[in-house]
C-alpha cells in the first residue's frame, strides 16, 4: 500500500514538472513581459540545450513514475535517464545563472530539492526490481 500511494505521490510531482516544463519552454509574450527584467533575462538566456535536457528530465521523471505505479521494472531506466539529465540541468541553474541573484538564496531550494527526488527514485525503483515490486 505504501509503495502504490508514493507512486502516485510522484506521478504527481512528476505531472508538475511536465507542466513546468511546459510553461517555461512557451511563454507567452504577455506573460514574459509581466516578469521583471531580470527574470525575462533568466528566460531568453537560457540555452537550448538546457531545455533539452528539461526535457528528458521530466518527461523520464514522468515515464518512470507511470512505470512505478503500474509496477514496471523499465520505470528503473527512465528514472536513471532523467536523473542524467537532471544533474547537468540543476547545476547550471545553480551555477552557471544569475538565478542567486533574482530570487536570491531560496533559488536553492528546487534544484537540491529536484536532485535528491531524482536520485531517491532511482534508489527506489531499484529496490523494487531487488525485491520483485517492479516486474
Amino acid at each position: 500500500v505504501w509503495i502504490m500511494a508514493l507512486s502516485i505521490l510522484f506521478l504527481l510531482w512528476n505531472i508538475m514538472g511536465v507542466w513546468s516544463f511546459y510553461e517555461h519552454t512557451f511563454i507567452t509574450d504577455e506573460a514574459l513581459n509581466a516578469l521583471s527584467n531580470q527574470e525575462q533575462e533568466l528566460y531568453t538566456s537560457y540555452p537550448l540545450w538546457g531545455t533539452a535536457i528539461f526535457a528528458i528530465a521530466v518527461f523520464g521523471g514522468f515515464l518512470g513514475s507511470l512505470g512505478l505505479v503500474l509496477k514496471k521494472s523499465w520505470s528503473y531506466k527512465f528514472f536513471v535517464i532523467s536523473l542524467i539529465a537532471i544533474i547537468p540541468q540543476m547545476l547550471y541553474n545553480l551555477f552557471f545563472t544569475k538565478s542567486m541573484e533574482v530570487y536570491g538564496p531560496s533559488s536553492i531550494v528546487m534544484p537540491v530539492m529536484v536532485m535528491g527526488i531524482g536520485i531517491f527514485l532511482v534508489l527506489l525503483s531499484k529496490k523494487g526490481i531487488n525485491k520483485n515490486w517492479l516486474k
